[in-house]
């Protein structure tokens, strides 16, 4: 197996763990506005007010989750290219 072949094999794990992630997320987010705990306000960055509902909870989770993991991953996959670029040269 080539490295391009290596690499493209592994970016499809992290995608797949990464969208697993997301989904639980936002599964434990509809788990936990089932149970409807009395102060639950849920805001999405402090700005958007979703409703205390199974599913506002739930978009809360994909969203915020989905977002932070996804900045992190994006600077992951930046610091590897640039590392990988200047090893080569």
């Amino acid at each position: 197996m080539s490295d391009q072949a290596e690499a493209r094999s592994g970016q499809k794990i992290v995608l797949r763990l990464y969208v697993s992630i997301v989904i639980l997320a936002g599964v434990m987010g509809f788990v936990l506005g089932s149970i409807r705990p009395e102060d639950l306000e849920p805001e999405l960055f402090g700005v958007i007010a979703l409703p205390p509902t199974p599913f506002g909870v739930a978009i809360y989770g994909f969203v915020t989750i989905g977002i932070v993991l996804g900045v992190l991953l994006g600077l992951v996959v930046y610091v590897s290219e640039r590392i990988d670029d200047a090893a080569s040269s």
